[in-house]
């Protein structure tokens, strides 16, 4: 095992996976920008390297300060977190070229995953039940464009092959709109993840946004742990997320489940990895893979009992995996809602001193954050400063106790989205459970109306 690791992240999960290395006895190095000098999580490091300015790209994406770091602090493995550079390919080949060990899967894999075409052709040879589409990045002559929408069925979605967290994409309802939103997609990708190839898919009207969370070693086994329902979203991000998904039946959970620890045998996976699928007249779409620890985790976590992170850890560094597919139980019911530092519904962000913080307790409640009284939180990065988990014995009672936890969580000094949080507790939609991936923009227009 690991004597020491570097968390090459901040926020709520850099302290997430400090967590899990103190349990496991591991020591960490927490690298940080000037910004976040005062962040709970460097306090408690056993060692702490400030690597550059508030600017991500001069300190939690510059490589060689990340790599420098590990080296003058004898750090054995580095964990990339979520976000930043988590699924860089290159990044994790760099880590592995300068006799680290990544807390990941292997570089080629995420690059295989990482761009969306390849990804959805590997997919279809593993049996994965994809979106029908263009089988490929689409052509340059408009008349074969047009020919492949004609034979999908508009409505069609054009997608960035390396896209991600919603951007590089777009809906085309006509033939008419079809070659110009295109190449309207080709220059978006070009410029945001300097990849200009595009694709396209059948574009589904109402569909659900279900994952499969699995883990993987290198030594072929593979396991699931159930589905998260987080079709709660705002701009392809999501807000709430839960575990096990509303209406999944245990036949539909088993099957989708197999095919994904199936395709990681396949390609070779090792980690932690979450398969996304739009879910929709009881069918499985696969959208894309995330080849890390997901913000979600937690919920996961809650209704199996298998701390993620420390097995990512234990996979990294060679172990097999602790647990069969038959020793994976779902018992009960879990809740996250991402608690952000901003206007709870025009989503302004809103940076700045938290004057006064109390964090909700009780059974089955968990929160995951780095604030306190006193924290200042950043105008440099993501908003998100908490992660708010409730457990119950049923998906009612998981509500519940959300719904108290939200009342008594207070933050003071910013706005937060906690009174959003509170409305969708109290939806009665949300509440049958099954809403789409749409419903929550549909619901912010109707509150707007209201207001």
């Amino acid at each position: 095992m690991f004597e020491k690791i570097l968390i090459a992240n901040r926020g709520e999960i850099a302290l997430r996976i400090q967590r899990a290395c103190r349990e496991m006895g591991i020591k960490t190095v927490v690298v940080h920008s000037e910004v976040d000098r005062e962040a709970k999580y460097v306090k408690l490091a056993d060692e702490s390297v400030c690597i550059g300015p508030a600017p991500s790209n001069q300190s939690y994406l510059n490589v060689p300060a990340i790599i420098s770091a590990a080296e003058v602090t004898d750090a054995q493995a580095i964990h990339p977190g979520y976000g930043f550079l988590s699924e860089n390919a290159d990044f994790a080949e760099r880590v592995e070229q300068s006799g680290f060990v990544f807390i990941g899967p292997r570089p080629d894999t995420i690059r295989l995953m990482g761009d969306k075409v390849s990804a959805k052709q590997a997919m279809i040879e593993a049996g994965v039940p994809c979106v029908p589409g263009s089988g490929g990045a689409l052509p340059d002559d408009p008349k074969e464009i047009a020919k492949i929408a004609k034979q999908i069925g508009y409505p069609v979605i054009i997608k960035a092959a390396g896209g991600g967290g919603g951007r590089g994409m777009r809906v085309v309802h006509t033939e008419g709109a079809l070659i110009n939103s295109v190449q309207m997609t080709r220059t978006e990708a070009g410029a945001a993840f300097g990849n200009p190839t595009v694709y396209m898919e059948k574009f589904l009207e109402n569909p659900r946004h279900i994952e499969i969370q699995v883990m993987a070693d290198e030594y072929g086994n593979a396991i699931y742990l159930g589905e998260r329902d987080c079709s709660m979203q705002r701009r392809h991000q999501k807000v709430v997320e839960e575990a096990p998904a509303p209406g999944i039946t245990p036949a539909q959970r088993k099957k989708i489940g197999e095919a994904c620890t199936a395709a990681c045998r396949r390609i070779g996976y090792r980690g932690a990895g979450t398969f996304e699928f739009l879910f929709e007249n009881g069918e499985f779409y696969f959208i894309e893979m995330n080849t890390r620890v997901q913000v979600e985790h937690p919920v996961t976590e809650m209704i199996t009992g298998i701390d993620i992170v420390q097995e990512q850890i234990r996979v990294a560094a060679g172990e097999k995996l602790r647990h069969q597919q038959k020793d994976v139980h779902l018992v009960g019911h879990a809740m996250e809602c991402r608690i952000n530092a901003e206007d709870p519904f025009n989503f302004i962000p809103s940076p700045g001193l938290i004057t006064s913080y109390h964090a909700p307790g009780g059974p089955g409640i968990r929160v995951d954050s780095h604030i306190y009284q006193g924290y200042r939180v950043p105008s440099n990065y993501d908003s998100m400063i908490a992660k708010l988990i409730a457990y119950g014995k049923t998906r009612e009672q998981a509500m519940a106790k959300m719904r108290i936890a939200l009342s008594e969580m207070s933050i003071g000094g910013i706005k937060t989205n906690i009174p959003l949080h509170q409305e969708l507790m109290l939806d009665a939609a949300f509440g049958k459970g099954g809403t789409s991936i749409h419903y929550l923009e549909h619901r912010l227009e109707e509150l707007k109306k209201g207001s």
